[in-house]
């Protein structure tokens, strides 16, 4: 009986820890600082307008809160005063979405609470939006939301459904109603600065963005630059397509959107050794971390360092053996340069603001070709040159 009890206390202590890599930053850094000091001085380039850092919570749905902020960001580039954008809203009604696509495969797509940045406009196209004083998804005094009872139960109802023959013909009913009881029901109607609203007349009249305005840019060498093609990641379930350019041409599509004020969401992988949240910097290591010594691991986020080229080549492979995965979305709102005169891109993130840069990154250029799944930006952040190669029409 005392050896069920050890395996019993050993497999609890294996599932806390399991828990505590995946969603410790999320928890932790609510209410721990987490700010590591370095040698780095970073200098101001460009830092475009942004509305401040949120937290995610216990959610994956950075997509969402990165998305929103690069429409918020879009508020202010346009002359409007930014309203804070529900992100929950946003993504409840992706997921209703993600349902249906789901159940008309047979249950042949992944389900989870992942999602693309053209989630965020393919919402805003279809259902509008709210302000987040209008919908939050939260219940009594939670001040993050926390999904990690809401999908497991989502993902039993959708397998159930899709075993059902035949469907439940009111099923849509049913995943409305679970979504209502973990997130809140979406009101009709809401009140914002005086004046009554819906989730579209508030989209159109408050927010004011085309979602057509917008280009997705994506980086592959398996199918013809400068041409549209699908894009098989996880996240990408509604099957959107993505203009493909060269590797190097990433870094030039962001460093020209900068220079003429336009902001980038981007979705890239944060798996690799080179990217550090405590200390806010993500760069490429010129040795690979098993090669380094172990005072070399420890140091590896102090000073700027070295970094590795990276060939188109070597990204594909880590994206065709999952070196790369589509793990997060961020915005970028800046540009800065380090004491040596090394280019950063400045990056807000949705983790909360207690690591190094209170919320905010320093990612090289070097770690964004190598790292970076895909980017949206507004088509006139893009040149001439660019715009014809896409044939992005005016």
């Amino acid at each position: 009986m005392k050896k069920y009890k050890w395996l019993l206390v050993i497999a609890i202590v294996l599932f806390i820890s399991v828990f505590l890599i995946r969603y410790g930053l999320q928890i932790f850094n609510k209410n721990k600082d987490v700010r590591m000091k370095t040698e780095y001085v970073f200098t101001e380039v460009i830092n475009l307008g942004c509305t401040s850092v949120k937290h995610q919570g216990i959610s994956n749905t950075c997509w969402s809160y990165t998305g929103n902020s690069f429409l918020e960001s879009e508020m202010i580039r346009m002359g409007k005063k930014p309203v804070p954008i529900s992100p929950i809203f946003t993504a409840r009604q992706a997921y209703l979405d993600r349902a249906q696509n789901y159940v008309q495969l047979h249950g042949g797509l992944s389900l989870g609470e992942g999602g693309q940045l053209h989630d965020v406009l393919n919402v805003l196209r279809k259902y509008g939006a709210m302000p987040r004083t209008a919908y939050s998804g939260l219940h009594g005094n939670h001040t993050y939301n926390d999904f990690k009872k809401m999908t497991p139960m989502l993902n039993a109802l959708l397998k159930s459904l899709v075993k059902s023959k035949p469907l439940p013909p009111h099923w849509t009913q049913l995943y409305t109603a679970a979504l209502d009881w973990h997130l809140g029901k979406v009101p009709d109607t809401f009140a914002f600065n005086g004046k009554i609203y819906t989730a579209r007349s508030f989209a159109d009249q408050v927010i004011g963005i085309n979602p057509d305005d917008y280009s997705r840019i994506a980086s592959v060498t398996t199918h013809p630059y400068y041409k549209p093609f699908v894009l098989l990641v996880p996240d990408n379930w509604s099957f959107d397509s993505f203009y493909n350019v060269p590797m190097h041409d990433l870094t030039r599509i962001i460093d020209s959107a900068l220079y003429k004020g336009y902001t980038v969401a981007w979705t890239t992988d944060i798996s690799d050794k080179g990217f550090s949240w405590p200390y806010g910097i993500a760069y490429v290591p010129d040795k690979s971390f098993d090669e380094m010594s172990h005072t070399e691991q420890q140091n590896m986020f102090k000073k700027p360092m070295s970094e590795k080229k990276i060939t188109a080549t070597e990204r594909q492979q880590a994206l065709d053996n999952w070196n790369t995965t589509d793990d997060h979305a961020m915005h970028i709102v800046g540009l800065a340069k380090d004491q040596n005169g090394k280019p950063y891109y400045l990056v807000k993130n949705s983790w909360g603001k207690a690591n190094e840069y209170k919320g905010y990154m320093y990612v090289t250029r070097e770690f964004v070709r190598y790292k970076t799944i895909t980017l949206m930006l507004h088509k006139d952040g893009l040149t001439s040159d660019f715009r014809s190669n896409l044939n992005i029409m005016e």
